[in-house]
């Protein structure tokens, strides 16, 4: 489904990506974590071209959208607002228009990207918000929500797109630790729906459950991944230092 090969990042002098290399399958569910710095964001960001590579292959569903690599012929390259139709991301922080109820939050981009009438908008973004059980807040403004709640919505947004990818970037960091756990509810429900998941984060708890795929980065780089009981089975002391530091 989403496959990175050789993919660089720069932000002038400084690299950040230093050449990814990583696979990923329909259905699977793959969960990058590392220290701070260490590059998850901007893979996640690079997949959806919200941070354009600077060189690398990145192919969605078998479509090029990075630069590729040098003396590959690109049958197939893709535009941004394509892959974004393929590819739905939820982010740290909400991102929900204060002015606007859960309901209009996410049938916006369904009439805005996918060009549905009002009507039909809403009753598909009603189905979002029963999926991830707010749809009794519908008619709520983002301010009389919970920051769970909120995050809720965004996952809904994201879902109501009919992605084929959804990306996560440490959708729980900005929540209270009492919030955490209906927002990895709805996202354990989302996985086992069968949906092609990334997942940066730091609940290593919620990794262990998903992960068919642990990616361990540092220094712009994976250190080392692998498949289910990667947690208990790494070899990288520096992995192992950093899951006994977080645990």
């Amino acid at each position: 489904m989403v496959e990175l090969r050789g993919i660089r990042k720069s932000f002038g002098d400084l690299e950040v990506l230093c050449g990814i290399d990583l696979e990923i399958f329909s259905g699977e569910h793959v969960v990058i974590f590392g220290p701070s710095g260490s590059g998850k964001s901007t893979v996640l960001r690079s997949i959806n071209l919200l941070e354009p590579p600077t060189s690398g292959s990145l192919k969605v569903a078998g479509t090029e959208y990075g630069p590729g690599l040098p003396g590959e012929r690109v049958t197939r390259r893709g535009k941004a607002l394509d892959l974004r139709r393929t590819v739905g991301m939820v982010f740290q922080q909400f991102n929900l228009f204060p002015h606007l109820t859960a309901l209009d939050n996410v049938a916006l981009p369904l009439r805005s990207v996918r060009g549905l009438k009002r009507a039909d908008a809403q009753l598909k973004s009603a189905e979002a918000l029963r999926r991830v059980g707010l749809l009794q807040r519908a008619g709520h403004y983002p301010q009389q929500l919970s920051g769970g709640q909120q995050q809720r919505v965004a996952i809904a947004r994201a879902l109501a797109l009919d992605p084929e990818v959804m990306l996560f970037d440490e959708p729980t960091s900005a929540l209270d630790p009492e919030l955490v756990g209906e927002v990895l509810k709805t996202m354990r429900e989302v996985a086992e729906a069968g949906m092609t998941m990334v997942v940066v984060t730091h609940e290593l708890g919620f990794a262990r459950e998903i992960g068919d795929l642990n990616v361990f980065m540092e220094d712009g780089v994976v250190v080392e991944s692998g498949p289910r009981g990667f947690f208990e089975n790494c070899t990288s002391a520096r992995a192992r230092e950093f899951i006994l530091a977080v645990r």
